[in-house]
């Protein structure tokens, strides 16, 4: 069952499941416990991301070959970064390169996002999966020179800028995927194809990280998993592939849909403030 948030013709925000003829069936309840897709045919105004997250994990270094491009090893553990709520973005809303604090290196990650739907805590391998609300499309837009040479060994200066985190179109509910490692993913920029390959060459597999991340670590529902990018990063392609303003970045993963954004640069609106405005 795929399923979208939306905006109506009056601005709600609504859950809908997509209908072929550009409308969606309303969806009551929490999607996080109980909910039913009703008859109510609804008009879409805009698509938003399917989730906002109550906290985003981030996976790095998860695919076999990506760590070849890089020239590194296969790490013993997952490596964990996170990315502010505030990265979040819409699908075709503008991934915005940073000018207040200047990059001239962003690069895409086409990743398959995980959702959790269930508050879990110390969560076996075994059992991991029956946490999982869905799976969607997410494009982990990084700053390398942020990330790598300014960051101070931190990675997440250059993660969180704001618009980092496209994600969507829709959230794909777990039944719909029954097994999320055999998924072809892609990303173009463009047009050009630049990464397309499958999530079975994961390092570390779905009820691996959320038995990781979990370990004597609260997940709620609405904690959203990145789970790694494929080779073909442009950092790693020569020369190398940045962003720039005017581009398209399109990821596409089987059975959940194709996630596309352009590329602006960041308009700086200077604030002013005053005292009694806080």
């Amino acid at each position: 069952m795929k399923v979208i948030r939306f905006r109506d013709r009056v601005g709600t925000v609504c859950y809908g499941t997509p209908q072929t003829n550009g409308t969606a069936r309303k969806i009551q309840g929490d999607i996080f416990s109980e909910f039913i897709s009703t008859d109510e045919e609804v008009e879409i105004s805009k698509i938003l991301a399917p989730i906002m997250p109550s906290q985003i994990l981030c996976i790095g270094l998860n695919y076999r070959f990506h760590a070849t491009e890089c020239g590194l090893k296969v790490p013993e553990f997952p490596i964990l970064f996170t990315k502010g709520t505030n990265a979040v973005q819409h699908p075709n809303d503008p991934i915005e390169i940073p000018r207040a604090l200047p990059t001239t290196e962003v690069d895409y990650e086409a990743e398959l996002a995980v959702v959790i739907g269930h508050e879990c805590r110390n969560v076996k391998r075994t059992k991991a999966m029956d946490h999982v609300l869905g799976y969607t499309c997410a494009n982990d837009v990084s700053a390398r020179d942020w990330q790598l040479k300014k960051g101070g060994g931190q990675w997440c200066r250059g993660k969180t800028f704001d618009t980092f985190l496209p994600l969507g179109p829709s959230l794909v509910l777990k039944d719909g995927i029954p097994d999320p490692h055999r998924l072809g993913i892609r990303c173009n920029v463009n047009g050009l194809e630049v990464q397309n390959w499958k999530t079975d060459d994961m390092i570390f597999e779905i009820p691996d990280l959320i038995e990781f991340l979990s370990a004597s670590t609260t997940l709620v529902p609405g904690t959203v998993i990145l789970t790694g990018t494929p080779h073909g990063v442009g950092m790693s392609r020569k020369p190398p592939l940045w962003l720039k303003a005017g581009d398209t970045v399109a990821i596409e993963i089987d059975a959940i849909g194709s996630l596309e954004n352009p590329v602006i640069d960041e308009v700086i609106v200077e604030e002013t403030f005053s005292p009694g405005n806080n």
